[in-house]
């Protein structure tokens, strides 16, 4: 069943490649949040740039660092091979409800980045999923600058105004900037 629009569908992760003979997948996801996948009915696999195709959830279980999905309609290594790399996007009404202090990716990407004295860096152009915390990727010039998602750092976000407030620590700006 597809979805009248991909505006609706929002990426909570990606396949990483099968898992076993009988068509479960292996994926890292964006959040960390477990209710994600957990709690889902289905999702929906985007194959490079296909239309995505929705799958009921049979199970899924955390492992390692991502989890393992089991799809009603994926029963063997061959379909499943047929998603290797795909998106994984979810209905956003199929979103968990988010903690005080927690905010989806699709809110943060194209955040405007300001330094508390006012100074304007740039827009949050990508996110970097890491073991601790996330690395917000942020667009200055035709250079980028890496910045940690930590409390010690991030020390506003405004969606409505559509601005986040950083306060690095010294040099963290000229280090990471590639």
């Amino acid at each position: 069943m597809a979805p009248n629009s991909d505006h609706s569908l929002l990426p909570v992760g990606k396949v990483l490649r099968p898992h076993g003979l009988r068509g479960q997948l292996k994926i890292s996801a964006y959040a960390r949040s477990d209710a994600t996948f957990l709690n889902a009915r289905s999702i929906f696999l985007r194959p490079g740039t296909g239309k995505p195709v929705e799958f009921a959830i049979r199970s899924a279980r955390p492992f390692k660092s991502g989890y393992i999905l089991e799809l009603e309609e994926l029963s063997s290594l061959t379909d499943a091979e047929n998603y290797r790399a795909a998106d994984i996007l979810v209905r956003k009404d199929a979103l968990p409800l988010k903690e005080e202090d927690e905010y989806f990716w699709h809110e943060l990407l194209g955040l405007e980045v300001f330094l508390e004295n006012g100074e304007y860096l740039g827009p949050i152009s990508d996110i970097i999923a890491t073991g601790s915390n996330d690395i917000y990727v942020i667009k200055k010039g035709k250079s980028e600058v890496l910045i940690p998602a930590t409390h010690e750092i991030i020390k506003n976000i405004d969606l409505e105004l559509g601005k986040m407030m950083i306060h690095p620590i010294e040099g963290l700006l000229d280090l990471h900037e590639i």
